[in-house]
């Protein structure tokens, strides 16, 4: 008798859709580990051997273990750089892991985290950075909150002698 899981071949990715739309792979062939590479979250992927010269950008998360040039603006999403992966771009997201070599400036909002194996050249700009012990990073980097206007305009009113605060609060007391 014919069963539907006979009529494919060991080894090969099954793709299912899910009620929600997005797609999910499952590997047939247990003695693989390339699926604990791929983050649990990564609603999207780059594998190892695919090459894009240009920008990228989206809302999801992506996994990029392939060979990107050019910008990439994720906004909101996770960005995680697989152990292959190459990257020679800017970077913009909510969260970047790296695992693999980027040149270019990442911009991490919350956070920019380097593994062992990760390797970044370039300038950083992040709220919090995690450099594990063996990661490489050569460049400008910028931690911490950033300073919000109202400190901004603070700042720049002291420099200038703050004159029109001083003179209203003392027209005030003079009535």
């Amino acid at each position: 008798m014919w069963k539907k899981e006979d009529s494919k071949p060991q080894g090969v990715a099954e793709i299912s859709t899910t009620q929600s739309g997005t797609a999910t792979v499952a590997n047939s062939n247990s003695n693989t580990q390339s699926n604990a590479l791929v983050s649990p979250s990564a609603a999207a992927s780059i594998s190892q051997g695919i090459r894009i010269k240009g920008e990228v950008s989206g809302k999801e998360d992506l996994f990029i273990d392939g060979i990107l040039e050019g910008k990439l603006d994720m906004g909101g999403a996770s960005v995680t750089i697989g152990p292959n992966g190459k990257i020679k771009a800017d970077i913009v997201a909510r969260e970047i892991v790296v695992r693999g070599s980027v040149t270019g400036k990442l911009t991490g909002r919350d956070r920019v985290q380097l593994w062992n194996t990760g390797s970044v050249v370039g300038e950083v700009q992040t709220e919090r950075l995690a450099i594990e012990d063996g990661a490489l990073l050569r460049g400008k980097v910028e931690t911490g909150k950033p300073l919000g206007k109202s400190l901004e305009a603070a700042s720049s009113a002291a420099a200038s002698g703050g004159t029109a605060k001083a003179g209203s609060a003392a027209a005030g007391t003079a009535i």
